[in-house]
């Protein structure tokens, strides 16, 4: 397998970002590490291994990023206001930084341009799920394991304009029906999945309430709830993985 690793400044952040690329060729796949994770976690906590046959056969290569949620997300107790700015500005890095780049790096090895599809598993999968719904002309697919998809976990009743547009199950809520991104998402693929086991009360609540909404919207998405053996735990996750990558990428 081709590993990849790269450096680069961040405007928004004001930092150095790293990242690392498994695979030569195929579908670009954006891995978002768990929170307080960093980049390297697709390959520590063996997700790799998960992902290794279809990197190998050229079908997909994924990106493994930072996040900076230890400055946002989980430093809770903090100035609520400081902690969404910081996370919009992980935000701008992504979008305006980090996608124009690993679309330079995919079409470079394809031959041509396409969508990112956005794939992580707890804080990666609402990160996930945030960028593919605030921004689907450049996310097509995404793919959710077990994440919470409002603000309440992190920012309890605080809410303010930062913070409802990155909770999507709020602003999802008050989307227009005739919104050009629901004919979008419709055009794309949505898989999220949750497990009813240990550590998972939270984030399968979160997941119910996000699908209501969809369905309320008209926007399809395939919505899965595993049985109640299946924990808040990689080993599961990378059945998850094995299950539904090759729909994904099909």
């Amino acid at each position: 397998m081709e590993i990849r690793y790269f450096k680069h400044y961040s405007s928004h952040l004001g930092r150095d970002m790293e990242f690392k690329v498994y695979g030569h060729t195929g579908k670009p796949v954006m891995f978002i590490p768990c929170q307080g994770g960093r980049f390297f976690d697709f390959e520590n906590f063996h997700m790799v291994d998960a992902w290794a046959k279809w990197i190998e056969e050229g079908r997909c290569t994924v990106f493994s990023i930072d996040c900076i949620d230890g400055e946002s997300w989980a430093d809770k107790g903090e100035d609520n206001r400081r902690r969404i700015e910081n996370h919009e500005r992980w935000y701008n890095y992504v979008v305006e930084e980090l996608v124009p780049y690993i679309r330079h790096l995919s079409g470079e090895r394809n031959g041509f341009d396409q969508g990112i599809m956005p794939f992580g598993c707890s804080m990666g999968a609402m990160h996930a799920a945030n960028l593919f719904f605030r921004r689907p002309d450049l996310f097509d697919s995404v793919f959710a394991i077990s994440g919470l998809y409002d603000s309440r976990d992190s920012f309890g009743d605080y809410m303010d304009d930062l913070v409802y547009h990155n909770s999507p199950v709020d602003y999802l809520s008050n989307m227009a029906w005739d919104h050009p991104y629901i004919g979008m998402y419709n055009q794309r693929k949505i898989l999220i999945v949750v497990g009813q086991g240990a550590w998972e009360d939270v984030l399968l609540e979160s997941t119910r309430w996000l699908e209501q909404v969809l369905r309320q919207k008209g926007i399809h998405a395939q919505v899965a709830y595993w049985g109640h053996d299946v924990d808040h735990d990689w080993n599961w996750w990378f059945k998850m993985v094995e299950h539904y990558v090759p729909q994904l990428l099909g």
